[in-house]
């Protein structure tokens, strides 16, 4: 991408090199096929893992590579433009491990997390139910102690890399006192009574799997317990201010992949004897993704750096998440307008992004409670 960045360090930027490497290289050359045969590139995120971006933002000392988020999440908008499946995995992976990374005894942390952060191991984030989405509190899976462990049952919906996901970081309640009833565990894949059901036909990001994952008598050791009992509402949702800063930053880097196409194309489509960049109708719609890119840029990654200071950024995050996702909507529809009938057909990767850029303003809370998250900030 052309994208000029102010990054904190020289070690920085020999990463998004590497990153800009591997997009050209092993993402962006295989997203389209992938995409219309319905492929998820799990070696992707193998190769991902082997050089180390699979664990960005977390301790070294547990596997990460200790990364400042505003470093994480530009890596994170790399790769969302060269295939948003691989970039949204990547900020969805980040976001099952943040509660071993930030709630996990020492224990959990130095058993868990080496291999959660070091490539081998990818996960998915439980929380949303087929009548729990907006509304996460009033979800129903259940975990019911005993002197053994905890024995879960429920079904939890919409889960990205639901079947394929070596771990679950799953919500489910502990107890019947509302949002405070909800406990956090970590659930290897491979835990009997653990299954998932075909994954949902999507309008896009095909290659991605997103499916419903049941708990059916699964037994699991106290040990799997993340936190205390009753703090998994706030577990998860501290988890989902950092998740949406990932997807403001997908939704940036699928806005700027489309911007450039679009941009491309103008240059070289001619009509009426004049490349169509040059006419006032086209340059001011370019001008306008320019500018709305920039903007939706700056406004995650000040949010990001509120987070590296120590600083409350989660009304940030939820404008950050809000702006960018509409901007992206706006961007890839434009796009396919600059090219007219070709930004219609597949033989163009815009109407890809168009497709893919809806479902950003719907995951990790719609657009419409990131301004309720909003609201309720502004009113105290």
């Amino acid at each position: 991408m052309s994208v000029e960045r102010v990054l904190p360090s020289p070690e920085a930027h020999d990463l998004l090199d590497l990153v800009r490497d591997l997009v050209g290289k092993e993402v962006a050359p295989r997203a389209s096929a992938d995409e219309s045969a319905g492929r998820f590139p799990r070696e992707v995120f193998t190769v991902l893992g082997r050089a180390g971006l699979l664990g960005l933002p977390y301790p070294e000392e547990h596997g990460g590579a200790a990364q400042p988020y505003e470093v994480y999440l530009q890596v994170i908008e790399e790769l969302a433009a060269g295939w948003l499946a691989v970039g949204l995995g990547l900020s969805v992976h980040t976001l099952s491990c943040f509660p071993v990374a930030a709630y996990g005894t020492a224990a959990q942390r130095a058993e868990l997390l080496p291999d959660m952060l070091g490539g081998g191991l990818l996960g998915a984030y439980c929380l949303s139910e087929p009548h729990s989405g907006s509304d996460a509190a009033a979800l129903t899976t259940r975990a019911v102690p005993d002197a053994g462990g905890y024995t879960v049952d429920g079904v939890k919906a919409w889960i990205t890399h639901g079947g394929v996901a070596d771990f679950y970081t799953l919500m489910a309640r502990t107890s019947d006192d509302g949002s405070r009833g909800i406990s956090c565990f970590h659930v290897p894949a491979s835990t009997a009574g653990v299954s998932s059901a075909a994954p949902e036909k999507k309008m896009g990001m095909r290659s991605s799997p997103t499916a419903q994952v049941r708990f059916d008598g699964v037994r699991l050791e106290p040990g799997a317990l993340l936190g205390a009992e009753g703090e998994g509402f706030r577990i998860a949702m501290a988890a989902l201010d950092g998740g949406r800063l990932g997807i403001a930053a997908c939704a940036v880097g699928v806005a700027q992949a489309a911007f450039e196409a679009a941009t491309a194309y103008a240059r070289e489509r001619r009509q009426f004897g004049s490349r169509i960049v040059d006419f006032q109708g086209v340059s001011f719609m370019l001008a306008d993704m320019a500018t709305q890119i920039a903007a939706a840029r700056a406004l995650y990654l000040d949010a990001a750096r509120a987070r590296d200071a120590g600083r409350a950024y989660g009304t940030q995050a939820a404008m950050a998440k809000l702006f960018a996702t509409d901007m992206c909507m706006k961007v890839t529809t434009d796009a396919v307008q600059v090219l007219g009938g070709y930004g219609y057909v597949e033989d163009f990767p815009v109407e890809r992004y168009m497709r893919e850029a809806k479902v950003l303003q719907i995951v990790e809370g719609t657009n419409q409670v990131q301004r309720l998250v909003i609201g309720r900030a502004l009113a105290g």
